[in-house]
């Protein structure tokens, strides 16, 4: 603790554990374990606290540069999408309470069993997930730039590339936008500000209470919002120089190398955050700072409520071991 206190004095104490609002509640994961926090309609807790199952120990090679950045980011997608589901499951639509299964679920569930349905359920809404997040951002841009300039003949192939650039950020400031204005998502961006301010917290060596997590910042530096954006940012990059040397006009063709680019992109941003997110310097905090400003969209300030699931999250996660969960 000491050893943690003096290093959060010097501004030097970064943690890896990391978190993800949910519908009223938050997802903490650590070196050693996961834990779900929900608030359940009456009030109370519910805590789902397991051991992670780590990759790494039993396949090293996952741990390699540019082989974890897409590891990783599946892992989170799927752990991300698991821990949103079962949050809604104490939040069923007033139809869900009294609709029987229909015959296709009662099938799957006598065919796969209960545990096989629900895995298969949570991989589909991952990659559904996954592809909806792909055309929007990657291949909507494309589409859209290729209709444009058809009625410009003679438009220079640089030029085609800076306008795909710019509608990729403005398709995504937009939807992160016009989700910040929808109530039940701007409640659960409520509790993504918990997420951070807890974090902050105990990485300033303070107790975590309530007061003492009210009075941190409410933007974090490893938001994972930031790693989005730092994606399309180098997927504008990298796609901006191999077009440059690809003379590649059909659109579809360019959705397909977009899409081949794509695992690159993610590898490629991984190594980039991770390096960014645990030192300082002009050039990391110049990085840092499109992902701390589009924050202002995607996470606000919480009550007390929301406060103590986000600090009880937290107190799931910490590793026996002091420091272990170093950046």
């Amino acid at each position: 603790m000491l050893h943690r206190l003096l290093l959060a004095a010097a501004g030097g104490f970064k943690t890896m554990i990391g978190g993800q609002a949910l519908i009223e509640g938050i997802m903490m994961m650590g070196p050693d374990k996961k834990s779900v926090v929900v608030r359940k309609p009456d009030g109370e807790l519910e805590v789902k606290t397991e051991p992670r199952k780590v990759l790494k120990t039993r396949h090293p090679f996952v741990a390699w540069p540019f082989i974890r950045g897409v590891v990783n980011f599946c892992s989170s997608m799927y752990n991300g999408v698991t821990a949103l589901m079962y949050s809604a499951e104490f939040f069923p639509e007033d139809d869900e309470e009294t609709s029987e299964p229909s015959k296709f679920e009662q099938w799957l569930d006598r065919k796969l069993g209960n545990e096989k349905f629900s895995s298969l359920l949570i991989t589909f809404s991952m990659v559904l997930g996954m592809a909806f997040s792909v055309f929007l951002f990657f291949l909507l841009p494309t589409a859209l730039g290729g209709a444009v300039l058809h009625f410009i003949p003679g438009f220079p192939l640089w030029g085609r590339n800076l306008v795909e650039g710019l509608l990729r950020v403005v398709i995504f400031l937009g939807y992160l936008i016009l989700c910040s204005h929808m109530k039940d998502i701007r409640r659960t961006f409520q509790y993504h500000g918990a997420e951070h301010k807890t974090i902050f917290c105990y990485e300033a060596g303070l107790p975590l209470t309530v007061e003492n997590v009210r009075a941190q910042p409410k933007h974090h530096p490893r938001c994972g919002t930031s790693f989005l954006f730092v994606i399309i940012f180098v997927s504008i990059i990298l796609s901006s120089l191999v077009f440059s040397f690809i003379r590649v006009e059909n659109t579809f063709a360019r959705m397909g190398l977009h899409l081949l680019m794509l695992p690159l992109v993610v590898a490629i941003t991984y190594e980039i955050n991770r390096y960014v997110g645990g030192h300082e310097g002009a050039v990391c905090r110049a990085v840092r700072a499109p992902g701390m400003g589009i924050q202002r969209w995607t996470t606000f300030e919480p009550d007390d409520t929301m406060i103590e699931v986000g600090i009880r999250a937290l107190q799931e996660v910490l590793p026996e071991q002091e420091g272990a969960d170093r950046w």
